[in-house]
């Protein structure tokens, strides 16, 4: 695993656990103990957290200093989320309704919907914001615990209320997808929520930018044959992507964003 990959998935689990020690990091990130240590040093380094002994915490900012983690990640690859977001967006039909997750491509898609005649089920705070002015859609915010760094809700709550609603379809994103089209998260917290919002749905559909391929990720999600299609602009992955289309997904390509000088 690439020192930079360790690195988020150590700013993931102490964004969602506080805490982190280097024995738990060695354990889930099968990387030696001096290997984690220099890790947390250079992380320390950079100003995203705080070492302790046998570990570290994690370095909350100030409202001065910046974007909450969801704001910093929103601001990546934006003209490739949008390529996506719009793609995804001409699969939905007035008078259906989706599930859309905490991801920020899926935010994206919420953007894309303002007029239409939905129904939209989320625990996307972000997305609950962008669309509760919206008269034309059916808006149900999912209970549980607020996740800060993530702008959602969270937690057996929300995996409860997903018991008891179906939708056509759901529009997730995710921390990485591997070779075999498995779908990872890095975190377990967030992933009962997940499976939960797979199986309230009729169609399962992934926006993935080049970011996800292979991306991060110690804790499966799903495997290919949950999904129903990807939505993304990789074109260097062909290997995953065929990997997805042999387990039978609909992968969907968009145009390759463009760069001005």
């Amino acid at each position: 695993m690439l020192a930079e990959q360790r690195h988020q998935l150590i700013l993931r689990a102490l964004r969602f656990g506080g805490t982190v020690t280097v024995t738990e990091l060695s354990d889930q990130l099968g990387a030696s103990a001096a290997t984690i240590r220099r890790d947390l040093l250079k992380l320390e380094e950079d100003g995203l957290l705080t070492r302790v002994h046998g570990g570290a915490l994690v370095r909350r900012p100030s409202a001065e200093e910046g974007p909450t983690p969801f704001a910093e990640s929103a601001d990546v690859r934006v003209d490739e989320k949008d390529a996506i977001a719009a793609e995804a967006a001409t699969m939905i039909k007035d008078g259906q309704s989706i599930i859309l997750d905490s991801g920020t491509t899926v935010y994206q898609l919420a953007r894309q919907l303002h007029g239409r005649q939905l129904t939209v089920i989320t625990n996307n705070l972000v997305v609950y914001e962008e669309l509760a002015q919206e008269e034309s859609i059916e808006l149900m915010l999912l209970g549980g615990m607020v996740i800060r760094e993530s702008r959602s809700l969270d937690g057996f709550m929300t995996e409860n209320h997903l018991r008891h609603v179906h939708a056509d379809w759901l529009f997730m994103g995710a921390c990485g997808i591997r070779s075999g089209g498995q779908v990872m998260d890095t975190t377990v917290n967030e992933v009962p929520a997940r499976r939960a919002m797979i199986a309230a749905s009729d169609k399962v559909v992934l926006l993935a930018d080049t970011g996800k391929f292979p991306g991060t990720g110690m804790v499966k999600i799903c495997d290919p044959e949950d999904l129903d299609a990807v939505v993304t602009n990789t074109s260097s992955d062909t290997a995953t992507c065929t990997a997805l289309e042999e387990a039978g997904v609909t992968v969907i390509r968009t145009a390759p964003a463009t760069i001005s000088a």
